[in-house]
């Protein structure tokens, strides 16, 4: 019976939008559990790689909303954002842990590119420096879960509809979401289906 539980537990599904998320925990079964949108720092820029480091050296300095920082404090911006997040994330986890009756097993995650190392590398590096934000974000929860025994399954945004079809053995995903949806009321919009969705594929 406990083998039944750890084997068949329940598995969040995570949509990241900048430093929230919305969180769609499913039973073993797909059956809904819970559904919550969290904030995973408070009181601190959402994209200081993107807009502090950008500033400080030099990117978007036309622009009207740029602001003067030097590249030291906005480095040292990054790194208390980076700390906020993973106290946030923990925090909401386990947060969430104790509201779901089913044992969580896994969450799955939007997967990360590859990034350079060090945050000033990533600040120059104007690509790194347009998704390292949400980059910082899925990776405070995928530690936070790991910490609690989760495992991480990693998803991509383009084909996690057609995986969560091949998990269901071929049943249409957009009706389960509907019905689904329907059965817990609004809100109900783009991101909670990817997070359901993301749930479904990872069963």
């Amino acid at each position: 019976m406990v083998k039944a539980r750890v084997k068949h537990g329940a598995i969040v599904g995570v949509a990241e939008h900048g430093n929230s998320a919305v969180l769609i925990t499913l039973g073993p079964s797909g059956e809904f559990l819970d559904r919550r949108r969290i904030d995973l720092t408070h009181d601190l820029p959402t994209h200081p790689y993107h807009h502090e480091g950008s500033w400080a050296i030099g990117r978007y300095a036309n622009s009207t909303w740029a602001k003067k920082i030097s590249l030291p404090d906005a480095i040292a911006l990054v790194e208390r954002v980076h700390k906020a997040a993973a106290k946030g994330a923990k925090e909401n986890l386990e947060s969430l842990a104790s509201a779901v009756p089913t044992q969580i097993m896994a969450i799955a995650i939007r997967v990360c590119p590859q990034l350079p190392k060090t945050t000033e590398e990533r600040i120059r590096d104007t690509r790194a420096a347009n998704v390292a934000d949400s980059v910082m974000y899925r990776e405070a929860l995928a530690n936070a879960a790991e910490a609690r025994g989760w495992t991480v399954r990693w998803y991509d945004r383009e084909s996690v509809f057609e995986r969560a079809t091949t998990a269901l053995g071929g049943k249409e995903v957009e009706p389960i979401l509907s019905a689904m949806g329907k059965s817990i009321g609004p809100p109900w919009q783009a991101l909670h289906k990817l997070a359901a969705v993301a749930a479904l594929a990872a069963i």
